[in-house]
């Protein structure tokens, strides 16, 4: 899909053809400029006059797939009333842009028609309070329109809203049910197709092992030259990895023809399978599908929707799960990992394909799999939980760092990290938020991000930070539940 974003500026007759001229030819060359610096085009639409021009316009944009959002800006006094039709009927994300044209009062010059013509810190206000009044979620991003911050902040919102549209159209395929008697990866389907738009269902595991059957030896030579040039091949065991790229092949195809963009699975079920998916699992996240694993449904598609909005990072968003702590006063971390599905986006170094016994589920033969550390850097941990009549986005701050020792007999990719405020309390706000155990782990997406994205979804957002406490955060959430008790 080619994404792109509508500019509307708003206006009225009152200042007569030749100011209305100006906006128009202004507005079309912000537009042309800040898509030179945005990652997705920003086109022009209209200088709005009237309510029949703005509700038209918002009514094209809502059926126009390509167009995934809108930024408005009041260049001049745009009377807000004309506002209220098309804006009670936008279902696209709304990012209002408080600029001007102009970066600077030209002391000498400056007059009553100029004070006409440059009327944003006038317009801008009237424009924000009916948007405040409709209760209406958007992004507000004040600053001079060249300026690369506002560049910066408006390129993330957009990447928000990618992450919207794909999230609209989310269709997961889980293979068998989640992991017996586990309370977190369980969820109300319905209720979250209405609130994200996800499409879950479930598909037979025998189906999956009846396309593995069809898949060809030609199919499967290319795949494996695919891994040759990806990752060092460090175990003898080449008809383990020629599985794992079967078990690849036939779930992609399943995929692709339902139009699937996630898929999860449960090492509880693997009726007529030989190995887990390990190596195909992450091969698949590598080209940018989300998975959960156990039949965490909703981690899965929360991947797939992190993915697309870093893709224009390094596209290093992936499934996690809480594993260990090293509890050493002074250096205390988290380990993460999974049994064999972490994506190879996270990894420092050039992953090794490695075969090893897998001690848990209904493996007849050992699943090979990528092992690697994770990068450092700044990243998040994201958990997406149904409260019970809501949905909750936990979002939490941590430092991913080097592994402070060798563990050469953990056959698996790991990522080691220090959570905010520190591990510790770390943990204890994790919990008392709710917060499950898988995660998606982001080195690209930001938690303003994460906060944009659950505005518009009009979900419950929690950010654990470097400042958070305990204390803090349960006044946070007995806030939250009131607030949720009264809509």
């Amino acid at each position: 899909m080619n994404y792109n974003f509508w500019f509307v500026v708003g206006s009225q007759f009152l200042y007569g053809d030749e100011v209305l001229e100006t906006v128009d030819k202004r507005a079309r060359e912000m537009a042309e400029k800040l898509s030179e610096k945005l990652p997705y085009p920003l086109i022009y639409k209209v200088t709005a006059k009237t309510n029949k021009e703005i509700a038209d316009t918002i009514k094209e944009a809502n059926y126009d797939d390509s167009c995934i959002g809108i930024i408005t800006w009041c260049h001049t006094f745009s009377p807000s009333k004309m506002w209220i039709n098309g804006l009670s009927l936008l279902q696209k994300p709304y990012c209002h842009l408080a600029t001007q044209y102009n970066l600077g009062i030209p002391g000498d010059e400056i007059d009553m028609d100029f004070m006409n013509l440059n009327q944003a810190a006038h317009g801008d206000r009237e424009h924000g309070f009916i948007a405040a009044r409709l209760r209406m979620p958007r992004k507000v991003i004040a600053g001079y329109w060249l300026d690369e911050k506002v560049h910066k902040r408006l390129g993330d919102w957009m990447k928000v809203c990618v992450g919207v549209s794909v999230s609209k159209n989310m269709k997961v395929m889980r293979f068998g049910d989640n992991m017996r008697e586990v309370a977190v990866t369980e969820g109300d389907k319905v209720e979250t197709q209405l609130k994200l738009g996800w499409q879950v269902n479930t598909w037979a595991v025998g189906d999956l092992v009846k396309e593995m059957d069809k898949v060809t030896e030609a199919e499967i030579d290319a795949l494996y030259k695919v891994y040759e040039e990806n990752y060092d091949i460090n175990t003898d065991n080449i008809e383990a990895i020629r599985y794992q790229a079967r078990e690849e092949i036939a779930i992609k195809k399943m995929m692709d023809s339902e139009n699937c963009l996630a898929f999860s699975n449960t090492f509880q079920d693997l009726y007529g399978m030989q190995q887990l998916p390990g190596l195909a699992s992450q091969h698949l996240m590598s080209l940018g599908y989300g998975y959960g694993g156990e039949g965490d449904w909703k981690v899965a598609a929360m991947t797939a929707i992190m993915k697309a909005m870093g893709k224009n990072g390094n596209g290093a968003s992936a499934f996690m799960e809480d594993y260990t702590y090293h509890l050493v006063s002074g250096s205390e971390y988290s380990l993460g990992a999974h049994m064999l599905e972490v994506c190879p986006s996270l990894s420092a170094t050039k992953p090794r394909i490695e075969t090893h016994h897998l001690g848990i589920g209904m493996n007849e033969k050992d699943p090979a799999r990528l092992v690697f550390d994770g990068k450092e850097g700044d990243a998040i941990v994201v958990s997406l939980i149904d409260m019970g009549g809501r949905m909750r986005l936990v979002c939490q701050d941590i430092v991913c760092v080097k592994p402070i020792m060798e563990m050469p007999n953990l056959p698996v990719a790991k990522v080691m990290w220090r959570a905010m405020p520190n591990l510790l309390d770390g943990v204890e706000c994790w919990i008392t938020a709710g917060g499950a155990h898988h995660t998606v782990l982001s080195y690209d997406v930001t938690a303003e991000q994460m906060k944009d994205f659950a505005k518009i979804m009009d979900i419950e957002f929690v950010h654990i930070t470097k400042d958070t406490t305990v204390d803090s955060l349960e006044k946070e959430l007995f806030l939250n539940d009131l607030a949720r008790k009264l809509k």
